[in-house]
């Protein structure tokens, strides 16, 4: 059987200007935004499904509260002629939205995940999605992650958050592959079909 991308969604996680606060510390790939923007931009060119996935918290005091600006889309990001957009709660896309069912209604059997941050939503997402039953592709360099500190106090940079995350999702999960490599992917396999 032929591999074919046409009906496949590419979904963004949380490309968010909360993300842009101090509090969040040190992050890796600085790219993430451009390599994302790169496929917003092949995706709508071949008019492929694109899904918006924004975070909004309860609480008034969160810098993802929809009354703050934090909670807007990056400009890079943000939703153009109606694409869908699920608001979620939670790590995961798929708890509390119509996102499994909007997939389903549509036809969409692969997904291609892209955004913030690695270790929390993108993965979180990721292992739901492939549980779920959807061929899944997670963009290594279109995702980001921080530093953080485990319970004993060590220090783990964001780059080996990152690279660890994305190491525990690869075959398990998901294939995981780069911006290039997608591309690369996509184009071959428009050359095969035509």
């Amino acid at each position: 059987m032929r591999e074919d991308f046409s009906n496949t969604a590419l979904i963004v996680i949380d490309v968010q200007k909360a993300f842009e606060d101090e509090k969040w510390g040190t992050r890796n790939n600085l790219n993430a935004e451009e390599n994302i923007q790169i496929l917003l931009k092949t995706w709508r060119e071949k008019e492929y499904p694109i899904i918006h996935i924004q975070h909004l918290s309860d609480n008034d005091q969160s810098i993802f509260h929809p009354s703050k600006q934090s909670s807007d889309f990056k400009d890079i990001a943000v939703p153009v002629n109606n694409e869908t957009i699920f608001k979620k709660k939670v790590n995961s896309a798929f708890i509390g939205t119509g996102l499994e069912n909007h997939l389903k209604e549509n036809k969409i059997e692969k997904v291609v995940i892209v955004g913030l941050t690695t270790q929390h939503c993108v993965s979180t997402t990721t292992r739901m999605s492939g549980n779920l039953g959807f061929e899944t592709y997670l963009v290594s360099d279109a995702t980001a992650a921080f530093a953080i500190k485990s319970a004993d106090n060590t220090y783990y940079s964001a780059e080996e958050i990152h690279n660890v995350s994305l190491a525990t999702l690869d075959d398990e999960f998901a294939t995981v592959l780069t911006a290039k490599e997608l591309i690369e992917k996509l184009e071959l396999t428009e050359k095969i079909q035509s």
